[in-house]
């Protein structure tokens, strides 16, 4: 009898740790590879919200699982200097072959002229408007109350990680995500041309770049950890550098309305501009292409636009697009603790500055902005035929976002 029990239990460990090993292995981006980053050091609030549970007390089988993974992680603690140099190097100015960014063009300026900005206290002073705000029970807003482990999969799909440099960046389109993500691919080494991993961020064409399978993203856990997923994403989340870059709420739906609707998209014209075209215009002998459409001087307006994200239909067929939905729905800033919070406002220094604390710089540099970008001051002109009414509806759609981003109220839009 005594035997048997032993030959039992001896089987059940050795399938206990055959599990493990495959989770600590089976990570085709590389988890061999993944370095255990401790974010950098910041002030934290006595009210700052962690991502859905107090990291100083973690259950037992994630105590288990971050010894496991450290144990064996610890070997990799710094990239090759031959790497490093491979990385500085690369064309400065690569051919672009995309419309919108022929269109807008690059700024290739060095902007050595402006003010250096104190980087830390702003970094302290966003995160504190983030954890204020998201702790104050009388802003509320949906999904604000919900745990990390309520939010369902599918909408941790924006949060791509390196493994190599212990980071996760939740994109948000419409501010600068295209480089960010061309940035975390030469980092991750997720994407190889000619059995080469990219060096210079601008040789990554751009349609790699948005293709979801380059990148490893919190949603593919569950396809390669099962039940799993959830611990080791509260790992990464505690031990791993984590940023977001955000923009004025409005002037992003601006830009967003400009690169999808006033340039020739045949996906956003069969997607959204025909249905617009019928339910706000009138218009019913639509033609089916976007190049016969804009022959024809048909194009979506911004009050088509506007009218369709006020529109209540429009959330019931269907989640707002990843290019207008708000940032508080994209990157879930109440349940996960950012440490790092840029802005496209100051892109340029915040870049350099994040660059820095993750003891990248020396590999890579950030793009250069673009010179036509979609400025604050551009408000006025676009929303001036746009309704009192629809433009306080408009706020109130987006009103988080204005909020927990230390975003001023528009007043000057939103009063007669």
């Amino acid at each position: 009898m005594t035997k048997a029990r032993l030959l039992r239990l001896s089987v059940v460990l050795v399938s206990i740790f055959m599990i493990l090993l495959i989770i600590v292995y089976w990570d085709n981006v590389g988890t061999a590879h993944f370095y255990l980053h401790t974010s950098f050091s910041r002030p934290r609030s006595p009210g700052a919200i962690a991502a859905g549970e107090d990291w100083g007390a973690l259950p037992d089988v994630d105590e288990f699982l971050a010894k496991l993974l450290s144990s064996s992680l610890k070997q990799n603690s710094s990239i090759p200097r031959k790497t490093e140099q491979l990385l500085i190097q690369g064309s400065n100015k690569p051919m672009v072959s995309n419309l919108e960014e022929n269109v807008r063009g690059y700024d290739w300026s060095t902007h050595k002229d402006r003010n250096s900005l104190d980087q830390e206290k702003l970094q302290v002073e966003r995160q504190r408007t983030l954890r204020e705000f998201c702790a104050n029970s009388s802003f509320t807003f949906p999904t604000k109350e919900r745990s990390f482990d309520d939010i369902p999969n599918y909408e941790l799909n924006h949060l791509i990680v390196d493994d190599r440099h212990g980071v996760i960046y939740c994109y948000v389109p419409k501010v600068a995500c295209t480089n960010w993500k061309r940035v975390m691919i030469v980092l991750s080494e997720s994407l190889l041309d000619q059995g080469v991993p990219y060096r210079n961020p601008l040789d990554i064409p751009r349609e790699h770049v948005h293709n979801t399978s380059t990148h490893l993203t919190f949603n593919k856990f569950w396809r390669r950890y099962g039940k799993f997923s959830r611990h080791l994403m509260k790992i990464k989340l505690k031990k791993y550098t984590k940023f977001l870059f955000v923009r004025d709420p409005f002037v992003r739906l601006i830009s967003a309305f400009r690169s999808k609707f006033e340039l020739e998209n045949e996906e956003f014209y069969r997607r959204f501009a025909i249905p617009m075209l019928k339910l706000y215009s009138n218009h019913t002998n639509i033609p089916t292409s976007v190049s016969e459409a804009f022959g024809a001087g048909l194009k979506v307006s911004f009050s088509d636009f506007i009218q369709y994200l006020l529109d209540p239909r429009t959330e019931k067929m269907a989640p707002f697009n990843e290019h207008w939905r708000q940032v508080y729905r994209l990157c879930h800033p109440c349940q996960i603790d950012y440490d790092f919070i840029g802005k496209l406002e100051t892109l340029d220094e915040d870049a350099a500055y994040l660059l820095q604390l993750l003891k990248v710089d020396r590999l890579l540099r950030f793009p250069p902005s673009y010179r036509n970008r979609t400025a604050s001051s551009w408000e006025d002109n676009w929303f001036a035929k746009i309704p009192l009414a629809w433009r306080q509806q408009l706020y109130k759609l987006y009103e988080a976002d204005f909020v927990l981003f230390g975003y001023p109220k528009p007043e000057n839009l939103l009063k007669d």
